[in-house]
């Protein structure tokens, strides 16, 4: 199955920047990504692009949080890291 390429954005969490790529598959429904390193990708769908995208940054600044949780609580403190493409 293709998809098509039909948004990019950024998002500012915790002064780092994140990017937000929005997908329209064949069928027609949508899903956001954003790439955290290159072993850890939050994806997310949804029937169109506005319903997408509104969850992806719900969602995305939960997911950040609790990584940055984890990473404390295991000693590796610092900042989740965000990938630009």
């Amino acid at each position: 199955m293709e998809e098509m390429l039909v948004h990019k954005s950024e998002i500012e969490l915790h002064g780092d920047s994140y990017q937000i790529m929005i997908y329209c598959r064949e069928d027609g429904r949508h899903f956001a990504q954003t790439h955290l390193s290159e072993n850890d990708i939050i994806i997310n769908d949804g029937f169109s692009l506005e319903e997408v995208l509104a969850k992806h940054e719900k969602l995305l600044p939960l997911a950040i949080n609790s990584r940055k949780i984890r990473q404390d609580y295991q000693g590796f403190p610092g900042r989740v890291k965000s990938k630009r493409s």
